[in-house]
């Protein structure tokens, strides 16, 4: 009889329990695939290949031996292929090869995270150990450079570090600006790597080809011509993207020679538990159930969760249920030593469950897991593979489970798992010409050298580059003089720049415990502050919850005491969206789209209390947090005169603005003096101004205002209370519907994640003279190409979304399409699909 495997043991388990059986949608077994071998040239340098025979090396996979070839020669490389496949080995060859047979040679090696660059110092370290001292010519130093770097040893790495591992960053704001200090490095520069560089899209994207650009142009000064090696996960367009960031052909190996193991994947639905809703059993819920089952069967598993909040919930919930000390979390926010022992639990196998962020994404060496649970869709199709590929031990079988959340996205997915399984990953998409970082990164290479008039910089058009820098002489941070711009302004420019958030300067939480002596416990970036340590908001942090007691925007940091609290804190924001211009605009089936510029403000206005267990909320608290604004561009769409007509004579138009009767005034008053001037949700006593009064029955639903203003059908509510009850019965208008669908289905058509859009819905009709409107928009400054890509493709994105709420089985409205209902019932599912019955042409109505 044959044995199972653990892992078979589980999935034959799962498959036979009716609990679990019924909720797997699709199982998909990946084949082992065997490993595809190049041969080790003859002109590599005999003391690598002696270092290699030794390590058991003979033969290197075809896609090292391709990338070899190539960089050797000289050719701009991208290597595009999975998790653990040897893209390290892949780089680390040509170049070591190169600096052994040139004692003068320099390499730069750029990781996205100091984890990720340690990580490869102990590895590079650990090949140099054997190398050097067989070589048989000047040793090669590797060292890193980055902000935790002592100051004492920087003069030492700058002279003998022939290669330099270092972060974005740390090039930006403490090599480039400083390159006379190293000219001798720059003067010897032979090869860059990238790692990682599927990250690099959007904003730090923007960014991080403005830094190559300047790194080039300071090589070019000191007569370098670097060859560029990178790295990325599986994404449809690695070439594009890094001829984008490099700016310069490249190569593209894609053919992954690697072996691998049995791979096992499923998708997860959570079983429905309140048919009439649609609500179903939460996906975190879920995910914590099967990773019980893989712990108890000693399964080192990975959960990957999309947001902070969520690893410390999760982590929670798991401590509780396994009672064990082999379970961790892992995110930004912890601190450096913190994040480096769980890396090292990990691969000892002291951790046997972990619960990350997407900061355990990338390449850290963690060891191969037995398995990897996803919580809810990550965002792309790359993610999943990127995370996916976490799992599995070289040879051994793996298993990687997609938990589906309530959201239309997950839903969709669910019941379409070709798109999962089957679909291309998407594009990686950045600007690096959009003007606003442009000109961050022109004030810094201004300061680094001179601008002669004509000079280029990468592939900015040169009417745009020169209009750029006689702004930056008008503004007398540069000084024009024979010819050249210089720089005269006294600000440092690399210090106000930071390439991956608005702010350079991250906020540090500082424990309250003793205060005498208060403990640095993490940090969050300036745009997180606002509402992940408000005052008043629980943080939770390594399983433990902090509350804030004073949020200091001069000093950048939070005063937190340690608190044991049964709930936790979520923040209330307001948007609103101002249309700038308007850039395009044509009539659609049933409606109008536009394309144009949007001023978003975003403002913390209050914050709810949530009960750990029940997930009750207990109360909600006013606060005036200052306004956040981002200017970006955006699409629109909105109903036109016959659509509109149509949908009043269905009764299914509820967004008219409303008029509520000559008694509103005196009912509102009685009410107030009935319910004791008290919020009757929270309990909170008016202030200074009065509290509002809510229908408890949308007052659309009455044919009359009298009716609609009956005092049993009014209740008083504090204004935070009431923004929430009016949040739910906005869903009955159908535009809360569409616009949550929209953001929803979005990511599948634009092949983006969806954090980098957002929707809102316009009530006070600032988009048309006629009625309200949905906007999609980029949730990046400038804008990358997302929303635009929305107007263009204006008819599938509004077909798909009539697809999923055709398909929902819920009556009303639910979490599946067009959102939570509200407790009362007044869901937006009918007059949702009445709108796109306008908007989607009846032959595609299918």
């Amino acid at each position: 009889m044959t044995t199972l495997s653990p892992l078979e043991q589980i999935l034959s388990r799962w498959q036979n329990e009716p609990g679990i059986a019924a909720n797997i949608v699709e199982t998909r077994e990946i084949p082992a695939r065997e490993a595809v071998f190049g041969e080790l040239f003859e002109d590599i340098h005999p003391g690598l290949k002696r270092v290699l025979e030794s390590s058991g090396i003979t033969r290197i996979y075809s896609h090292q031996a391709a990338a070899f070839e190539a960089a050797s020669a000289g050719q701009n490389v991208v290597m595009s292929t999975g998790t653990a496949s040897g893209k390290s080995l892949g780089y680390q060859l040509p170049v070591l090869n190169t600096l052994l047979n040139d004692p003068a040679a320099r390499a730069l090696f750029l990781f996205p995270t100091k984890a990720l660059g340690n990580d490869q110092v102990r590895s590079i370290t650990a090949l140099l150990q054997m190398l050097n001292p067989i070589s048989g010519t000047v040793p090669i130093h590797a060292a890193a450079y980055d902000g935790d770097t002592p100051a004492s040893q920087r003069s030492s790495i700058r002279a003998q570090a022939r290669i330099l591992l270092t972060n974005p960053d740390m090039l930006h704001i403490g090599i480039l600006p400083h390159h006379t200090n190293w000219a001798e490095f720059f003067r010897s520069l032979r090869y860059v790597v990238i790692d990682e560089i599927h990250i690099y899209r959007g904003v730090f994207g923007a960014h991080l080809a403005n830094l190559v650009r300047r790194l080039k142009r300071v090589c070019q000064f000191y007569g370098a011509f670097p060859t560029f090696i990178m790295t990325s996960a599986t994404i449809s367009n690695p070439r594009e993207h890094a001829e984008h960031l490099v700016e310069s052909p490249v190569t593209l190996i894609d053919q992954d020679g690697s072996p691998a193991g049995r791979r096992f994947f499923l998708i997860y639905n959570p079983p429905v538990i309140h048919p009439d809703l649609g609500l179903r059993r939460s996906a975190a819920a879920e995910s914590v159930r099967l990773a019980q089952d893989l712990w108890a069967a000693k399964m080192q598993t990975l959960i990957f969760v999309r947001s902070r909040r969520a690893v410390e919930i999760l982590l929670r919930d798991l401590r509780d249920k396994t009672n064990s000390n082999d379970v961790q979390g892992y995110r930004s926010g912890y601190l450096p030593q913190e994040r480096r022992a769980i890396e090292d639990g990990l691969k000892q196998g002291e951790v046997r469950l972990a619960v990350s962020t997407n900061a355990l994404e990338l390449g850290v060496d963690i060891g191969g897991m037995n398995a990897v649970i996803l919580v809810g869709y990550p965002g792309s199709i790359a993610t999943i593979r990127q995370q996916a590929g976490r799992a599995g031990r070289r040879l051994g079988d793996a298993l990687a489970v997609l938990v589906a959340s309530a959201a239309p996205l997950d839903q969709y997915l669910a019941r379409h798992p070709e798109y999962v399984l089957e679909r291309s990953p998407e594009h990686a998409l950045l600007n690096a010409d959009n003007l606003v970082i442009l000109l961050q990164h022109l004030r810094c290479a201004a300061f680094e050298l001179s601008f002669q008039e004509g000079e280029k910089f990468g592939a900015v058009p040169m009417d745009v580059l020169q209009g750029l820098m006689e702004f930056l002489a008008a503004d007398r941070q540069v000084h024009h003089s024979n010819q050249r711009y210089f720089w005269i302004s006294d600000q440092y420019p690399a210090n106000s720049v930071s390439l991956r958030t608005a702010s350079a300067s991250p906020f540090r939480l500082l424990s309250t415990q003793d205060p005498l002596r208060m403990e640095t416990i993490g940090e969050v970036d300036e745009a997180s502050a606002n509402w992940m340590v408000h005052p008043g908001a629980v943080y939770l942090h390594a399983g433990r919850s902090y509350q804030v007691e004073a949020l200091d925007f001069e000093q950048h940091q939070a005063r937190l005491r340690p608190v044991e609290l049964d709930y936790f804190t979520e923040p209330i924001r307001k948007t609103t969206v101002q249309k700038i211009s308007t850039l395009k605009e044509e009539e659609v089936p049933g409606g109008i789209k536009g394309y144009g510029e949007l001023l978003v403000t975003t403002q913390v206005v209050g914050y709810r209390e949530i009960q750990w267990f029940t997930r009750e909320t207990l109360r909600m608290v006013d606060l005036e947090m200052p306004a956040t604004q981002l200017r970006t561009v955006g699409y629109w769409v909105y109903l036109n005169e016959a659509s509109l007509e149509q949908l009043k004579r269905s009764g299914f138009w509820r967004s008219d603005p409303i008029q509520y009767g000559p008694n509103w005034e005196r009912q509102r008053q009685l009410a107030r003096q009935r319910d004791r001037y008290t919020c009757q949700a929270c309990g909170a006593a008016e202030g200074r101004s009065p509290h509002h009064v809510h229908h408890k029955t949308p007052f659309r639903m009455f044919t009359s205002a009298a009716e609609a203003n009956r005092l049993e059908n009014l209740i008083t509510l504090c204004p935070a209370c009431h923004r929430q009850a009016e949040a739910q019965v906005r869903v009955r208008s159908g535009l809360a519907g569409l616009s949550y669908l929209m953001r929803q289905i979005a990511p599948l058509i634009l092949m983006c994640d969806l954090s980098d859009i957002e929707t809102h819905v316009d009530h006070e009709s600032v988009f048309s003279e006629t009625c309200p409107a949905v906007v999609l928009y980029d949730q990046i400054p400038d804008g990358i190409g997302l929303s635009e890509s929305a107007y263009q493709e204006h008819l599938l994105l509004m077909a798909q979304c009539r697809d999923q709420l055709v398909h929902c089985g819920c009556p009303d409205g639910c979490p599946g399409c067009v959102g939570p209902s509200p407790e009362n019932g007044f869901g937006g599912k009918p007059e949702t699909l009445a709108m796109l019955n306008q908007l989607v042409p009846f032959e595609d109505q299918n």
